[in-house]
């Protein structure tokens, strides 16, 4: 089965970002994906802190995105970049873990003001992992209710996400298609 790996930068598990990310792995889970989260606050906090790059854990991690043939990544903004703890854990990877691989980006906030976050500090820090993102998405705190099952409650951000989500699937389908053919000569 085709295999998406979702990364939570969030450190709560109450958080709005965390709360999209499990609805948008649902939403892949109906179009004939397996789906593996990972979160940041399940990693050892001494492997992060200390860098521990030989650390189990990190080395399943790492198994799990080099197996994937899609990648969802998510952050709450924290001080207009990405969450501190996910580029801790990033820093434990493989330079090029994600060659070649279809990311999907995004990031919550509490105002507009951040939107840029996601072009100007997430994306380049996938880039340098070698993976291919796509456009991108920004939550506004206004945009969601995290209490709901589908949190996204603005509905042109819902049709919004529904056009990304299905770019991205798109894209993944397209690798998955290349490298089978790769296989066979």
């Amino acid at each position: 089965m085709d295999h998406i790996v979702i990364v939570s930068g969030s450190p709560s598990s109450t958080s709005r970002s965390e709360r999209v990310l499990h609805y948008l792995g649902k939403r892949v889970e109906q179009e004939g994906f397996s789906i593996k989260h990972i979160s940041v606050k399940d990693v050892d906090a001494d492997d992060l802190l200390f860098g521990n790059f030989n650390s189990e854990q990190i080395k399943q991690i790492t198994d799990d995105l080099q197996r994937a043939d899609g990648v969802i990544v998510g952050t709450p903004v924290y001080k207009s970049s990405y969450s501190g703890v996910l580029k801790a854990l990033i820093d434990l990877l493989p330079q090029d873990i994600l060659q070649d691989t279809p990311v999907l980006p995004l990031m919550t906030g509490g105002s507009a003001s951040h939107l840029l976050a996601v072009e100007y500090t997430l994306k380049p820090l996938l880039a340098s992992l070698k993976g291919q993102s796509v456009k991108g998405l920004y939550f506004q705190d206004s945009q969601l209710d995290k209490t709901k099952e589908n949190p996204i409650i603005d509905k042109e951000i819902l049709e919004r996400t529904n056009k990304q989500l299905d770019y991205f699937l798109g894209k993944v389908n397209q690798s998955i298609k290349y490298h089978r053919l790769l296989e066979v000569y």
